[in-house]
């Protein structure tokens, strides 16, 4: 026989590394069953979401992969090791935001950021260039007691990334943020993704996950209900369109009696229709004249976390 080596089954087929591997991962406190069987992959330079309501286990399944907890079954990989016991090999390769920033006490943020690099032996030329990364520069200075909730985030995330890791983590990092510091820092994640590295983020903001993450799993007492990129998950819930108009526009009654009008509702403010034939809708109402300050809108990522979660309030 010829030396020929085998050749790959798919030549064609692209393989992509999974820099996480999570199989059948399990974890009880007393009686609670915080994550029950969860199974997961996450592939080199994704930006994967893990969502859900408090207390549906997002932080302890994080904690468990990032090797900060120990987990009672299943197996967890990490760029090819085990986390836990704790691994001193992963630790130069990966980056954590926890969801409570702690930071040591009466430094500035140079200060501070320094002295995480320090820990790595990273040169503090590449300390402040952090700084300057998640726009913080002009406030290297400012002991950390003083920045505001949005700039101690942007702080916490560059002590992540200080040692250049390959897989970062960040638990809710925009949590109790106003919506400018939420963007803000939405455009620091969205400049770490572009960078080529693995991210991983935990949030309960549905439009966070939709415009961040390439993928995402949506978890609930302990389990992952879905998984997909968000607009395949969006696509694939049976959801009418709602179409808006300002109150007083149409008629309720007229509106309902609509070609193509499922439901509709006016709370005084907006007459709102909902219905699985938007063009029928909107052609009836131009029709009518009763186009003004229109509005449509399709299915979003919070349509289906509701839809698989319930939509009970959860303290």
């Amino acid at each position: 026989m010829g030396g020929c080596s085998p050749r790959p089954p798919f030549p064609n087929v692209l393989v992509m590394a999974q820099t996480i591997e999570v199989t059948d991962l399990r974890k009880r406190y007393g009686d609670v069953l915080a994550v029950d069987g969860v199974t997961f992959a996450v592939e080199e330079g994704e930006f994967f979401g893990i969502l859900g309501p408090n207390g549906a286990g997002k932080t302890t399944t994080l904690e468990i992969v990032e090797g900060l907890r120990e987990a009672d079954g299943g197996a967890v990989s990490v760029l090819g090791l085990p986390p836990w016991p704790r691994n001193p090999r992963l630790l130069p390769r990966i980056g954590v935001q926890l969801q409570a920033s702690s930071f040591f006490e009466r430094l500035t943020a140079r200060e501070q950021l320094r002295t995480f690099g320090s820990l790595y032996g990273v040169p503090a030329k590449r300390a402040d260039a952090m700084l300057e990364a998640v726009g913080l520069d002009d406030k290297a200075d400012v002991r950390v007691e003083k920045l505001s909730g949005g700039q101690a985030q942007r702080l916490s995330i560059a002590c992540a990334l200080v040692h250049d890791p390959e897989l970062v983590f960040l638990d809710e990092p925009t949590a109790a943020l106003d919506p400018q510091a939420r963007r803000n820092l939405w455009d620091v994640l969205k400049r770490i993704s572009t960078e080529g590295r693995t991210v991983v983020l935990t949030t309960h903001y549905m439009d966070e996950a939709e415009l961040l993450c390439d993928r995402v799993a949506i978890m609930d007492a302990g389990r992952i209900l879905r998984l997909g990129p968000p607009a395949v998950l969006v696509r694939g819930l049976d959801a009418p369109a709602r179409i808006s108009v300002a109150s007083g526009v149409l008629a309720l009654d007229d509106a309902r009696g609509l070609p193509g009008a499922d439901e509709a509702q006016d709370d005084g403010v907006s007459l709102t229709i909902s219905t699985r034939d938007p063009s029928a809708v909107v052609a009836a109402m131009a029709a009518e004249d009763a186009l003004t300050g229109v509005q449509i809108h399709g299915a979003t990522l919070e349509d289906v976390f509701l839809d698989l979660t319930g939509r009970e309030y959860r303290a």
